[in-house]
């Protein structure tokens, strides 16, 4: 438990940093950046295909009518740019946050080596490729989970309880290999893995459920049109500082743990005997035993 709060008011410590906070207005760039270039050149046609798509749906044409007759037929105009913003949106952010996991994960495994590891020693365990097929590995088995599990989010304690769960076992299992991926060999972090399952799935779903409070922004934006602009930003931001805080949590615990695994296997193996516990090497040198009478199977030097 000490070195689960440890790792835990570290990683808040290392989100004040300016180079996390710098890293944090990422998205913002890069959602800002595609969404003026996207309009700019796809915006007219866009609208044009999806008024045209609501146009020759026959399910709709009810709905057209029951607006008019209420007096809200204006509404009709601006159902298609909204279809288009809350459709393109999500695909901008989830490419932005892909881009930001692949560069700030790097940058904050650096950082913190760099400032409480110096002396670990970088065994790469992990490639790229590896961490690329380990983290879609994981991901569609957290899918099927989720498929899997719907019928029981019917009963209202389990919908509290099973989604956290999975995208906690998910977050464990992906940011946990990262974070160890540069320093472990395969060997320590299966041993890692083995020794702190419980601790790790539970950062995982503490991440979790962290990750729904931009969710709620999110979801805020979607129902009051006129704020999207700025909610939505305002979510992608909370998004990326929930990811830098989860990373920076399996960061200090998976390198705090894979430094005492180090220094549990470096430390010198001991005897015992009945004059108590020695160093081995010590144990093994006849000048320096703690029986001086014992037959060593050596002569004893002239006297």
């Amino acid at each position: 438990m000490r070195l689960l709060l440890d790792s835990f008011w570290r990683a808040a410590a290392y989100c004040l940093h300016p180079r996390v906070v710098a890293l944090s207005f990422l998205p913002l760039a890069i959602t800002v950046g595609a969404t003026l270039g996207l309009g700019y050149f796809y915006w007219d046609a866009a609208l044009d295909w999806t008024r045209t798509m609501l146009d020759a749906s026959d399910l709709l044409h009810g709905f057209w009518r029951w607006l008019d007759a209420i007096g809200a037929g204006r509404l009709k105009a601006v159902v298609a740019p909204l279809l288009v913003i809350f459709t393109v949106t999500p695909a901008i952010i989830l490419l932005s946050l892909l881009v930001v996991a692949l560069c700030m994960t790097p940058a904050l495994t650096g950082m913190v080596a760099a400032r409480r590891f110096p002396a670990l020693e970088r065994r790469h365990g992990a490639s790229f490729l590896h961490s690329l097929a380990w983290s879609l590995g994981s991901t569609l088995a957290a899918l099927v989970a989720l498929v899997v599990s719907l019928p029981f989010w019917l009963v209202p304690p389990l919908i509290l309880l099973l989604p956290p769960l999975i995208w906690g076992w998910l977050t464990y299992r992906v940011m946990a290999f990262d974070a160890l991926a540069t320093h472990a060999d395969p060997e320590e972090r299966r041993e890692i893995f083995r020794r702190h399952r419980g601790r790790l799935l539970l950062i995982g779903i503490a991440c979790g459920y962290l990750g729904a409070a931009p969710s709620i922004v999110w979801a805020s934006g979607a129902l009051f049109a006129a704020a999207f602009i700025v909610l939505v930003p305002i979510a992608v931001w909370i998004y990326t500082l929930v990811f830098a805080f989860s990373s920076l949590w399996f960061l200090h615990f998976g390198l705090a743990a894979l430094e005492a695994l180090r220094a549990e296997r470096s430390a010198p193996q001991a005897v015992t005997g009945a004059g108590g516990t020695l160093p081995l090497a010590l144990a093994d040198d006849p000048d320096t035993a703690p029986f001086p009478g014992r037959d060593t199977g050596r002569s004893p030097p002239d006297a």
